[in-house]
């Protein structure tokens, strides 16, 4: 796995992590319920959701990419072109954070199932581990420090947002909320993801 492919893995990690979704929701609706060890425990499970799907994604991949062949072209252009589609659509987006109703209080256990099963039930994130990682790992010579690599990316890119995220919630709610706060992100957000994908499109192989 070379530097700039690390590079490029990480930040779309981070951006997609940090776009709101249902991930994200549910840390923020932890976060204000139960505070930060909730939000941080929801915010460790969905991190792990991530370490599943990556796990079962590298156990297989050199053999899917076998057995696939040039059909991994089809799914590069297909993952490149859904990354920008999503970065134009951030860039045009108004997001605004919805009000969150507080809930009674929960064992951190439970705020932990939470963040795993949002994760594992995520039709989106089980489309970026299916479609992107064959165009950013290389799917046949994946060795134990690209197995490490790759976990690093994850728990600084997934679990560094959803932390952030909790502390923003717990901290500073109003600011999370702003709309110049919001349009800002989808303005830079969107641009990395555009030329994430227009990497993606371009790399050789």
């Amino acid at each position: 796995m070379t530097l700039l492919s690390a590079l490029a893995l990480f930040g779309t990690m981070l951006i997609l992590a940090a776009i709101p979704g249902p991930g994200v929701f549910t840390v923020i609706a932890r976060s204000v319920s139960g505070g930060v060890l909730h939000g941080t425990a929801t915010s460790i499970g969905i991190l792990f959701g991530d370490y599943v799907f990556i796990g079962l994604c590298l156990s297989g991949l050199a053999y899917v990419a076998d057995l696939m062949g040039n059909a991994f072209v089809v799914i590069k252009y297909l993952g490149a072109a859904y990354l920008i589609w999503l970065g134009i659509n951030l860039v045009r987006a108004h997001t605004r954070f919805s009000e969150i109703e507080t809930t009674a209080n929960h064992s951190l256990h439970s705020s932990l199932s939470l963040g795993l099963l949002t994760t594992l039930s995520n039709p989106k994130a089980i489309l970026f581990y299916l479609s992107f990682f064959p165009a950013f790992l290389p799917v046949n010579a994946i060795d134990a420090a690209d197995v490490l690599t790759i976990y690093a990316i994850a728990t600084l890119s997934v679990g560094g947002v959803m932390l952030i995220y909790t502390w923003a919630t717990v901290r500073a709610r109003r600011y999370l909320q702003s709309g110049s706060t919001n349009r800002s992100f989808n303005m830079v957000g969107g641009s990395v993801l555009v030329c994430a994908g227009l990497w993606m499109a371009l790399r050789s192989s």
